[in-house]
């Protein structure tokens, strides 16, 4: 049976339709086919070196790869920026030693002076009388000792004559003693009379004895009163030396607090009393660092050590060490050290603010590995060993960085194998490849 026209035309359609969906299902099944055929296979991409892992054709399990370094050996030695202070070597405050008035003062702030150069001239009238009093005093005691001297050889001279008269008297006595044993030659009263003189002599000599005696001990004290008097004037002139201030070393005067005509005197318990002038040393100074605890070894005494000033920041100083603190400060735990700087140009001034060039070294070989390799995530950090290809986590201690590399402490030894890049991705024990 025939179709109508309209159902002829129809039926076409729907074919046409039908044979251009399969085309195009064709079509899209051919491309995917294609893009298939190009793409790399999964077994060859890895097998290709720098790859992740490896095959283990017996078991195929992949063994990951790891990119090791070696352990090294070595000293260590690098420099530390630390802070400093810059003082002067000598740093006197001058006070008077007795009170006063200025009378001259020849020198300002930023004055060089010399040692032994007059800079303060004072006066004290109390002193001056003083003075007059004690040199009163000391010619009293010259005259005391003169008329003890005139006493004295008084004395003896009369011990003399009266020795010499008892010598005489005795003699005589002793004669006649002598020539009244013969009977009617003395009578007794005659023997009793020299008998008599002799004792009247042996007494005045006993007298002029005990006169010698006390004219030698007045002549003694005199003496002594003298001595007394001329340390008494060599006191005061003392006390007017000190009314002339001089300085002390070679220096500058930083401070000037009087001028002439002020009232000075010395300081007493806690005033805040200011110094009539301040005198610094700047030819040699002292740079004192505080060198913490990790960076004392290794420095001695003679050290040159390098350093510079904010001021001069283009230029670099060098110093020496002179003196060691062998003790920390407990609150910081810093050592301070101290450099000896010849500021002969005096270019540096107290005060200024040193960037010191610390050398920082170790006495004894440490061990270091890559920065990368120590693994800081964990409680403790670790570095992963590779040993007969089995990974084994290491625990350590990190040390001072020394360029690309870090000391580290813990059971490692030179030549040891570690992850270039220390991660706990590997478990401890597991079988890698290291490249």
């Amino acid at each position: 049976m025939e179709l109508p026209d309209g159902a002829k035309r129809s039926r076409d359609m729907n074919s046409q339709s039908v044979r251009s969906c399969r085309n195009k299902t064709l079509t899209v099944v051919l491309l995917l086919l294609s893009l298939t055929a190009c793409s790399p296979k999964s077994d060859e991409s890895s097998t290709k070196p720098g790859n992740a892992g490896t095959t283990d054709s017996a078991s195929s399990v992949a063994v990951p790869v790891v990119k090791t370094a070696k352990v090294t050996s070595r000293l260590l030695s690098r420099e530390l920026l630390l802070p400093g202070e810059i003082l002067p070597y000598q740093d006197v405050p001058l006070y008077p030693k007795i009170p006063g008035f200025i009378k001259w003062i020849g020198v300002d702030r930023g004055y060089y002076v010399k040692k032994g150069q007059l800079l303060v001239e004072m006066i004290a009238p109390e002193v001056k009388a003083s003075r007059d009093e004690a040199e009163s005093k000391q010619l009293q005691s010259i005259s005391n000792i003169e008329t003890a001297a005139r006493k004295l050889q008084s004395a003896r001279a009369s011990l003399v004559k009266a020795r010499a008269k008892f010598r005489a008297d005795e003699d005589t006595y002793l004669r006649m003693k002598t020539a009244a044993e013969v009977p009617g030659v003395i009578s007794g009263n005659e023997l009793e009379v020299w008998r008599q003189n002799a004792e009247q002599d042996k007494a005045e000599v006993d007298a002029s004895n005990e006169l010698v005696s006390a004219a030698e001990s007045e002549l003694a004290a005199a003496k002594q009163t003298s001595s007394a008097a001329k340390q008494a004037v060599g006191h005061v002139n003392d006390l007017l030396q000190y009314l002339r201030i001089t300085a002390p070393y070679d220096g500058m005067i930083t401070e000037r607090n009087m001028h002439e005509g002020s009232f000075a005197y010395p300081p007493h318990g806690q005033e805040g009393y200011p110094p009539m002038l301040r005198i610094k040393q700047l030819s040699l100074l002292r740079v004192v660092i505080p060198v913490p605890d990790y960076a004392v070894d290794g420095v001695a005494p003679g050290t040159k050590i390098k350093f510079t000033v904010s001021a001069y920041p283009d230029r670099l100083f060098e110093g020496e060490v002179a003196r060691i603190a062998h003790s920390l400060d407990t609150k910081t735990r810093t050592e301070p050290v101290e450099l000896n700087y010849w500021n002969n140009d005096r270019v540096i001034d107290p005060g200024m603010f040193p960037q010191i060039r610390w050398p920082m070294k170790r006495s004894y070989r440490t061990m270091f590995v890559p920065l990368t390799a120590v693994y800081s995530s964990l409680e403790t950090p670790i570095v992963v060993r590779v040993r007969d290809n089995k990974v084994q986590w290491v625990t350590v201690h990190r040390g001072q960085v020394m360029g690309d590399e870090v000391e580290v402490f813990g059971e490692l030894a030179q030549g040891d194998l570690v992850a270039l890049n220390g991660s706990d991705d590997i478990a401890d024990g597991t079988t890698v490849h290291p490249e």
